[in-house]
């Protein structure tokens, strides 16, 4: 029993002795931590969707709502933010292979993103409205006279919009355009006929050109809310940044984004 007692402690004392200790802990602990020791943020975002995530052509930086808040986040953690290129088809394969911390750019919180990812409190509330041509004001009134034989629908890949169609439109037929951008101008030149997103998009995409129109985006086919797509059991991480969305709610920063982004 004596040399039992004496093997036991000495595999106890390995083991302890193999456990990370103090900041190495930590570190491993939560995404948090791992962040504020290595200095910088990597924020994952399509720079597709405006007002949120743009990339600009003309100089190659991004810009808008989300892109200014992901600034704020930095900010507040004292770190650098870096800005990962990604796609909707790829979004949350992105967070879960580790090549950022967090998902910005308009994202919409679904159920089914919250089986496989994090999502932080909402910052703003949404819906799926129709961005239409300007001439067509008479013809597209209602879900019902879009969704009809002959209508072209023009949608991104990977995200809600697509989801909403498959969802809903039974008779028109989608378009999957890779390239969320474009979808507008494709809706001007007759390409498409529709395009439906979110309403802030639309309305935006129809203030920058007359030919458009976005149909009644006061009263959108759904009712959602957009957050930060996280890691889903860092705890740590998500409470940080939950706590964050709130006060900066709070103090008005999303307010201001709102007004120089989206009205």
């Amino acid at each position: 029993m004596p040399r039992f007692r004496q093997l036991l402690g000495g595999c106890l004392a390995l083991a302890l002795a193999m456990l990370p200790s103090g900041s190495a802990r930590a570190q491993s602990g939560s995404r948090l931590d791992q962040i504020i020791q290595k200095g910088v943020l990597r924020v994952g975002t399509t720079g597709d969707y405006k007002p949120f995530t743009f990339l600009n052509p003309a100089n190659h930086e991004y810009e808008g709502h989300d892109i200014e808040a992901a600034r704020l986040l930095a900010d507040s953690l004292g770190v650098k933010l870096q800005l990962v290129p990604t796609t909707w088809p790829t979004l949350v394969k992105g967070l879960q292979e580790d090549q950022y911390d967090l998902a910005m750019g308009g994202i919409t919180r679904t159920l089914n993103r919250q089986k496989v990812a994090g999502l932080s409190h909402p910052y703003l509330n949404v819906g799926k409205s129709a961005l239409i041509r300007t001439a067509d004001r008479g013809r597209f009134k209602t879900l019902a006279d879009i969704d009809q034989p002959g209508v072209r629908i023009g949608v991104n890949p990977g995200g809600t919009n697509q989801s909403f169609l498959a969802a809903n439109v039974k008779r028109a037929t989608v378009v999957v355009i890779e390239k969320n951008l474009s979808i507008p101008d494709k809706v001007a030149a007759r390409e498409v006929d529709v395009m439906v997103t979110d309403n802030v998009e639309a309305i935006l995409r129809a203030g920058e050109n007359s030919r458009l129109y976005a149909v009644d985006p006061e009263n959108t086919y759904t009712r959602d809310d957009l957050g930060y797509l996280l890691p889903r059991d860092d705890r740590a991480w998500i409470d940080y940044v939950n706590l964050w969305v709130d006060l900066a709610r709070l103090k008005g920063d999303f307010a201001r984004l709102h007004q120089k982004w989206i009205r």
